[in-house]
């Protein structure tokens, strides 16, 4: 078992930035692909960012070159730098881990989101 804890999460200004971060625990090994999503209310939860353990990364077209994820696989923690933040960005952002089982087995985790709010 993986347990996801987030941080970060708040208030902030439109243009603002902020910095999300996902701590991994448990059973960590051969954690391969960790990433973010969010769920805006009323909406389904849409994929923002994704990095494997060899830092390839994946961004949704709204926020790329506004965040970075990034990456600590000696902490097993996943960042998310979020810059010129807009009210759209608003949303539950959720940590996500993808687990190799071996096989053709992976292992799905989330952790249990964190509140982000862009609003003047």
């Amino acid at each position: 078992q993986v347990q996801l804890v987030e941080s970060g999460g708040g208030l902030v200004q439109p243009g603002g930035s902020l910095r999300l971060s996902c701590a991994a625990s448990g059973s960590t090994f051969s954690i391969d692909t960790m990433g973010w999503y969010r769920q805006a209310p009323g909406k389904q939860r849409d994929l923002v960012a994704t990095i494997t353990s060899g830092g390839r990364t994946n961004y949704a077209d709204s926020v790329k070159g506004r965040f970075t994820i990034s990456r600590d696989n000696a902490k097993n923690t996943v960042y998310l730098q979020m810059n010129s933040l807009k009210p759209e960005d608003t949303a539950v952002y959720y940590c996500n881990a993808n687990q190799y089982a071996g096989g053709a087995t992976f292992y799905n985790y989330w952790g249990q989101g964190t509140q982000v709010t862009v609003s003047s």
